[in-house]
């Protein structure tokens, strides 16, 4: 196996390791599908919120009808492999929850705390993939259902790190089944590949050519921001990553002119940011400001994804939803996931026609009545709301 940067050994991880915490409780929320930078963590910290405030109800309770001692912390050994995360009572070694790893959509240390967040197993039908909004939630935005598991323990990053390298050791794994040997790869191109659980071959062949994998090298004076925006790469990624969203005008990246927007960052200074929360690569772009000299690992991706779908005949569903232009759900094995859609991309052009500004019930239409060969342009939907402005970027 090749050394993917983390705390364990990746022979481990595939047999599995154990790491001993307490289990604070569970919690749901609402999310949207591809989240804007930040409101995972903000999501992670609310869910901690809730989990202690129901601690402290249950304790009160506790109390008022006994006067013992509150309940003890219900000790588990937190199971972390390259397939799944299994969380097991310490004393009875019953599994008390068990999820496979792709359905982890975000792992967050806050000093000795650790959150999970799985999502929850969607409808079958593309059409009910999306569940009703929530009161005060964005008007035409989908809520998903999110599971937040909250734990506490003195290896709280220690344990995030190895959530986080057994994703990419689960990559190379990944790889190898598919008759690629991860060393011929090196370690900026473990990289997200696809933003479905399907391998398409023109990412493979893109991620695979050397020539689109670049080291480089940008100066920057001592105090000054690199001045980037990044964003996820998008939803259900087999390696998560960030992407660049824009850059500030005289900053060091876009100075540098080696750097283009959709370009996917795998590392800054020998750091990988493979499989790191949003929140967690912002800090570390952050934590640039005095050096003078950054490392970059990128691969060089266009910022709009190319989408193309063959559909025989009307009778053919073409299995996905969309949502204000964003495209909120796919079908597993329908004829949209083989032709490259992607969850959270904003649709841009429809056979050779920008649907920009388009009403939704016009994109649908256009969809539902094109058959043959169906031509599309997307891109990250948070990507597109910085490039037109709707939302104020945020340098780092």
């Amino acid at each position: 196996l090749l050394s993917v940067p983390g705390p364990c050994e990746p022979e481990d991880l595939i047999d599995g390791i154990i790491f001993a915490a307490n289990y604070l409780g569970s919690t749901q929320l609402l999310s949207e599908r591809n989240p804007s930078k930040n409101i995972r963590m903000m999501q992670a910290q609310e869910a901690v919120s809730r989990v202690k405030r129901m601690q402290k109800a249950a304790k009160i309770k506790k109390k008022a009808t006994s006067e013992g001692d509150s309940q003890a912390l219900t000790e588990v050994d937190l199971f972390i492999s390259t397939q799944r995360i299994k969380v097991l009572n310490a004393d009875t070694q019953e599994t008390m929850m068990d999820h496979a790893l792709r359905t982890i959509s975000y792992i967050a240390d806050i000093g000795n705390i650790v959150v999970l967040m799985a999502r929850r197993r969607m409808p079958r039908s593309a059409s009910q993939d999306c569940i009703e909004t929530t009161p005060g939630a964005q008007e035409g935005k989908k809520q998903y259902k999110m599971i937040c598991h909250v734990f506490e323990s003195e290896d709280a990053q220690l344990i995030a790190q190895s959530i986080g390298q057994a994703f990419s050791v689960a990559y190379q794994e990944f790889l190898r089944a598919n008759g690629i040997n991860p060393e011929d790869l090196s370690q900026k191109e473990y990289s997200d590949i696809i933003n479905t659980q399907e391998m398409y071959n023109d990412d493979l062949i893109h991620f695979s050519n050397s020539e689109n994998c670049k080291e480089l090298q940008l100066e920057k004076q001592k105090g000054e921001i690199l001045g980037v925006v990044i964003v996820e790469s998008g939803w259900g990624s087999i390696l998560p990553t960030v992407i660049l969203a824009n850059m500030m005008n005289g900053g060091p990246a876009a100075r540098s002119g080696k750097l283009s927007i959709g370009d996917q960052i795998m590392s800054i200074n020998g750091t990988s940011l493979v499989g790191l929360p949003l929140a967690t690569c912002q800090g570390i772009i952050k934590g640039l400001k005095n050096q003078t000299q950054v490392k970059l690992n990128i691969v060089s991706c266009p910022p709009v994804t190319t989408v193309l779908i063959k559909r025989p005949d009307l009778k053919y569903q073409l299995g996905f939803s969309v949502q204000n232009g964003i495209i909120c759900s796919l079908m597993r094995g329908g004829i949209a996931e083989r032709g490259g859609v992607r969850v959270g991309h904003r649709i841009i052009e429809i056979n050779g026609q920008s649907v920009v500004a388009t009403a939704h019930e016009k994109i649908v239409q256009a969809l539902s009545n094109s058959v043959g060969e169906i031509h599309m342009k997307t891109m990250p939907a948070a990507m597109f709301r910085l490039l037109t402005g709707q939302e104020t970027p945020l340098y780092i």
